[in-house]
């Protein structure tokens, strides 16, 4: 879905301090194994595991490695990889085996629909339905974080401008467009479910030369100084959010697709080992907002790299020991 380039760290927590708190009310999946030994139901199997490049998609291709390497697996690391459409065709081509990819993407810039399904569910399901049949890619139980695109706003500049909605913004750029810059990535700015369809739904005015376009990382510090922009783009699983005191405005027209992310691979592929399903959807369901804003977190604001957030989480929560 998106592309991030990370910041230098702005505080200095620990991994394992974050983590633990996650840890609190893990269910955990074995006590007594260690890495590399939690059965041989992947012995002999090997995978290449992919992900975009931008700090979630790595940590999850991260959690996948580990996964796989502990049930017997060979794996290989070609995480990382620039930009949404490269690492699918990658997967398609056979270049990777998997990586993970959110409903809202696949349905939109995949499958090439224009509207998307706001039930979450029903999302996920039609897209599953549809990959399977056009492309025969399978799609595993996806996890309950919705990484959709977001408008966000210094929580400061918000209350002096008395704005909570979308609505609201664009009310606002009709009477105050000197307010009302905003900051985007090259990619939001072309996707028909990014910058474009919030200007056409939303009735949007801001001057052309009030949207700038910047990386992904640097928007949300931009956001938080108010002087190249008092608006940007931003997800909603990120963790600076929370870091640099930012408020998501509301999406009250539900223009934003559902961004539940799931661990993708060739049908083919799932038919030869049924056992990587076992293993990856028990993982999946622990992975709510509030949880992949701590991941995120622990690599965009605290430095952390996305193997040793991976790894810490996976023995928090008891995956891996």
């Amino acid at each position: 879905m998106r592309k991030t380039v990370r910041p230098r760290a702005l505080a200095a927590v620990s991994v394992s301090a974050v983590l633990l708190l996650a840890a609190g009310c893990a269910s955990p999946a074995s006590s007594t194994t260690t890495t590399g030994s939690l059965g041989d139901q992947l012995a002999g199997a090997g995978f290449t595991v992919g992900s975009k490049d931008f700090s979630e998609s790595e940590i999850l291709g991260e959690i996948t490695l580990d996964l796989l390497k502990a049930h017997g697996a060979k794996v290989t690391d070609k995480t990382n990889i620039k930009g949404s459409v490269t690492t699918r065709d990658a997967m398609l081509s056979g270049d990777i085996s998997m990586y993970w990819e959110y409903t809202g993407t696949a349905w939109i810039d995949y499958l090439g629909n224009t509207v998307p399904i706001s039930d979450p569910t029903a999302q996920y399901q039609a897209v599953k339905s549809a990959d399977l049949a056009k492309h025969g890619v399978a799609w595993l139980a996806p996890a309950p974080m919705n990484d959709t695109y977001a408008i966000a706003v210094l929580s400061s500049t918000a209350a002096k401008l008395n704005i909570s909605t979308l609505t609201e913004l664009a009310a606002l750029s009709k009477t105050n467009p000197a307010e009302t810059s905003v900051c985007v990535e090259s990619e939001f700015v072309a996707r028909p479910d990014g910058w474009p369809g919030v200007v056409k739904d939303y009735g949007m005015a801001m001057p052309s030369g009030d949207i700038k376009t910047l990386a992904t990382g640097a928007i949300y510090s931009e956001i938080a100084k108010g002087t190249t922009c008092n608006f940007g783009e931003v997800f909603a699983t990120d963790g600076r959010i929370a870091a640099l005191k930012l408020t998501v405005l509301k999406d009250d027209k539900h223009f934003f697709p559902v961004y539940n992310a799931a661990l993708t691979l060739p049908q083919k592929l799932l038919t030869k080992y049924p056992a990587i399903a076992t293993i990856m959807n028990p993982v999946s369901a622990k992975l709510t907002d509030s949880v992949m804003q701590q991941l995120d977190a622990e690599v965009d604001v605290n430095g952390q790299t996305p193997a040793a957030v991976a790894d810490a989480w996976l023995k928090a929560q008891g995956f891996i020991h």
